[in-house]
């Protein structure tokens, strides 16, 4: 996102200096981050971001938790939800939000503690119901839902998934840590920074069966490598079968990277793309010709991910 800007929208009781304001800086350091205090009242909120949404046209809306409501609210542009509150008023109902609060980060107005009523929880429940109403055409890929599945504050998975088909479930709780953060939302980041940039980055295949050990557990370093490969290329995850359990695998140990970036076939020689990796004994259908160029693991050359890692490492990201 070099030279581009992001607006993040934060959550319940935060500020623009949260924890999460401070990593995306870290991961984009030539992005422009604009992270506001967004006032207690949801109009004036929803019609402080609609101002700088048209002073800044970001590239890229970030929002967590009731952040998430409002960025899904802001239409026209490219977001991501993180475990969105799109119920924001029936939230604060349930986990008690109610009475006087106090701001969990300082706020440049230096202001502490707010106090919520019914009338406000009652502006919340209004403000929720104005989401979910794309009408521009495209909008519906121009937003990703993100939801933890340990996640016990917030859950409308369902319904943003039955408005938007790019929901994921990612493995973390409703506050992200920088875990969650680093292995779900700057996968996606990425993902988004590429179309709107055109870039096509040299694609790799990598065989499940390089991943998991006899006792499917992943093998060593594989995860490692898994990281550092979708900082630099268009990774697809392959397997020959489209069973139940390859599926449970590739989300239980791969989880976001995973998403739509898995296929099943027997024919990895008609994959077309720049490198394939795979065992040396893999039981699939080769052929003499392949379309990538094979990397073959558990090889003389590449006995382990560690050797993979370091022979891509001096290509350069080529």
């Amino acid at each position: 996102m070099a030279g581009k800007t992001v607006l993040y929208c934060h959550g319940f009781a935060s500020s623009g200096q949260s924890g999460t304001v401070s990593r995306l800086r870290e991961v984009m350091p030539q992005a422009k981050i604009v992270a506001p205090d967004l006032p207690v009242h949801p109009q004036e909120a929803i019609a402080l971001l609609h101002s700088i949404c048209d002073t800044e046209r970001p590239d890229l809306i970030i929002g967590t938790s009731m952040g998430g409501m409002y960025a899904e609210q802001l239409y026209g542009y490219d977001r991501i939800c993180v475990n969105p509150a799109l119920e924001m008023g029936e939230t604060m109902k349930a986990h008690g939000m109610t009475g006087t609060q106090q701001f969990q980060n300082p706020r440049q107005d230096g202001i502490q503690e707010f106090y919520v009523d019914k009338a406000l929880v009652k502006e919340y429940k209004e403000q929720s119901e104005q989401g979910l109403k794309p009408g521009l055409p495209g909008e519906l890929q121009r937003v990703f839902g993100l939801f933890g599945d340990e996640d016990t504050t917030v859950d409308t998975f369902d319904m943003f998934h039955a408005v938007y088909p790019q929901a994921i479930h990612f493995h973390g709780e409703h506050r992200m840590n920088d875990k969650s953060f680093m292995h779900s939302v700057v996968p996606v980041i990425r993902w988004i920074d590429d179309q709107q940039e055109h870039r096509q980055r040299p694609i790799i295949y990598i065989g499940i069966e390089t991943l998991r050990d006899a006792f499917a557990k992943p093998t060593s370093s594989s995860q490692k490598a898994v990281r550092f490969f979708i900082e630099h290329y268009q990774v697809f995850f392959v397997a020959e079968n489209n069973e139940a359990a390859v599926g449970v695998w590739l989300e239980e140990y791969i989880n976001v990277p995973a998403w739509r970036h898995t296929i099943y076939t027997y024919r990895r020689d008609l994959l077309y793309g720049d490198y394939l990796i795979e065992k040396q004994d893999a039981k699939v259908n080769k052929q003499d010709n392949s379309l990538a160029t094979v990397i073959e693991f558990g090889s003389d050359t590449f006995k382990t991910w560690d050797d993979i890692i370091e022979y891509f490492s001096r290509l350069g990201g080529q």
